[in-house]
């Protein structure tokens, strides 16, 4: 393990280990898992993650190309599950074995069914104003989003606001409106006039899911707490 720093009021760890993260071939430039069935499930199955959210208080696995950024809830403290993720991410990388478990076929798979590609890569069907979003998200506000432990999704185009989705440390960060407004926004307005604003997309089903998840977590708490009480 190389660099650990803690990122965004300290709900996020992002670790740089000296190895690549992302398998070869990948079209996407992150892996992001929000839930422990995400780890296990085609196309981007990986033991790592799975023991990451295995931990409790830990909310969400991402993999950069060449970083690793674990979230936590807000109500978890890192003195009790830092030792914990430092040892899995530090016997993951000295092993030598594959952060993450895929084929061939799974990632020419994933990329056929259009869920991997990379969101600002060149698409010849852009018009000029989407083209020089792309590039600008890509060469100017990539990098500093990447640095904090995330990426960025572009989501379109419409009348006038750019559709974004953050990811990794700044999905769910406290300051991620600040980032989109003073930052982002400020930025394609200045450089492209037709940019109007910019627009943070949450994705509906992702939310359910996780809010399912905390649910059954919290069931599998008081089991365990009813369980102690009456032994």
């Amino acid at each position: 393990m190389h660099v650990m720093r803690l990122l965004m009021q300290w709900k996020a760890l992002k670790f740089l280990p000296n190895r690549q993260i992302l398998p070869e071939g990948l079209l996407s430039p992150f892996i992001e898992y929000l839930n422990p069935r995400s780890t296990l499930t085609p196309p981007f199955p990986s033991p790592l993650a799975a023991r990451l959210l295995g931990i409790d208080g830990i909310t969400a696995v991402f993999y950069g190309p060449d970083f690793i950024t674990i979230t936590k809830a807000a109500d978890a403290n890192w003195a009790h599950v830092k030792p914990e993720v430092f040892s899995l991410i530090t016997e993951s990388v000295n092993s030598g074995e594959p952060i993450v478990t895929t084929s061939d076929e799974d990632t020419f798979m994933a990329g056929q069914n259009g869920s991997v590609p990379d969101s600002l890569a060149y698409n010849e069907k852009d018009s000029e104003v989407v083209g020089m979003i792309k590039e600008l998200l890509e060469t100017r506000i990539r990098p500093a989003i990447q640095d904090d432990g995330g990426d960025v999704d572009f989501c379109g185009f419409e009348n006038g606001k750019v559709l974004l989705k953050l990811r990794g440390a700044c999905r769910t960060c406290d300051s991620s409106t600040v980032t989109l407004r003073n930052g982002i926004e400020s930025m394609l307005m200045h450089y492209i006039e037709e940019v109007q604003g910019v627009t943070q997309v949450v994705d509906e089903a992702e939310t359910a899911s996780n809010e399912e998840f905390a649910r059954f977590e919290a069931k599998l708490r008081e089991r365990k707490g009813a369980s102690a009480a009456t032994t």
